[in-house]
């Protein structure tokens, strides 16, 4: 069994390295190496996997994945930690080591040109700031990825994979829904993390599916729902005025889609929102494009 970084090692390669968790970068790292393992488990990684792990920090998650995966994209903010994560990784599992590709990268502006071979699954145990444009950014930006399990705030993890109706329902939900199947794989206590965090994390495990069919441009939908969710508690008719240029204007969109314009946007699934870009589109809605 590969021998995974433990709480004391995590320490001490912190102390040399001279590394302090900032909240700034949402750095906690993970140490226990149950956790680790539960996370490559539930990711159900093939040998011919090529994963893309967002924040690797000090290696504990990567180790494991390079024994799993046929490669591993680390994509790491922090040159100090990406820096010496190829030598941890050459200790620990040499001979997977030729597996890794280090990146010193913000995630957020990541290229799909960057990552040769072309990532297939996202695995990572995101800062907590940024974590769904991450998520979002990465599955727009790499049509490859087909799978991924991603460590995320248990409050931010509840939001993604909520259904309609839901009271965390909302953008992050419908707009995860465009690109993927999403549900909440379980829960991880914050005791696993150094420094331990206020607050519990959450698993969202997802497999990519095709967008809803249309001729409406992803942009164009994701206008709809951002405008829907900015006054949540407004019924569609008015939370969708400024976007369409008036409540009447709105009300009009609304039911040449075929929805009551009294409905609210926690109501609609990602499909409902897909035709009101159309009908929005279809009656010269400022700004609308076609695909």
């Amino acid at each position: 069994m590969t021998r995974l970084l433990g709480a004391a090692e995590i320490r001490d390669l912190a102390a040399r390295l001279g590394v302090r968790p900032t909240k700034a970068l949402g750095q906690n790292f993970m140490h226990d190496a149950n956790t680790v393992r539960r996370i490559v488990r539930t990711a159900h990684l093939s040998s011919t996997d090529v994963v893309v792990e967002v924040g690797p920090g000090l290696g504990s998650l990567t180790i494991a994945l390079l024994a799993a995966a046929a490669h591993v994209h680390a994509v790491e903010i922090d040159p100090v930690l990406a820096g010496t994560l190829p030598a941890t990784v050459a200790k620990h599992v040499p001979e997977h080591a030729d597996r890794l590709t280090v990146h010193v990268r913000d995630a957020l502006h990541l290229r799909r040109a960057e990552l040769t071979p072309a990532p297939t699954a996202l695995v990572a145990n995101l800062p907590y700031n940024v974590a769904v444009p991450v998520v979002l950014r990465l599955l727009a930006e790499l049509p490859g990825l087909a799978h991924g399990l991603v460590l995320v705030q248990l409050e931010v993890a509840q939001r993604l994979t909520a259904p309609p109706g839901s009271t965390v329902y909302g953008s992050p939900s419908v707009k995860l829904a465009w690109y993927a199947d999403a549900r909440l794989a379980g829960k991880v206590p914050a005791t696993v993390f150094w420094p331990v965090p206020r607050v519990e994390s959450g698993l969202v495990a997802f497999t990519r599916r095709p967008p809803p069919a249309t001729d409406v441009d992803r942009m164009a939908v994701f206008a709809v729902i951002d405008a829907a969710f900015a006054q949540r508690r407004k019924m569609l008719r008015s939370g969708l005025a400024t976007w369409a240029g008036s409540a009447a204007a709105a009300e009009a969109v609304l039911t040449r889609a075929g929805v009551d314009p009294t409905t609210r946007g926690e109501q609609l699934d990602i499909t409902r929102f897909t035709e009101i870009a159309r009908a929005g589109r279809d009656v010269g809605v400022p700004g609308m494009v076609t695909a």
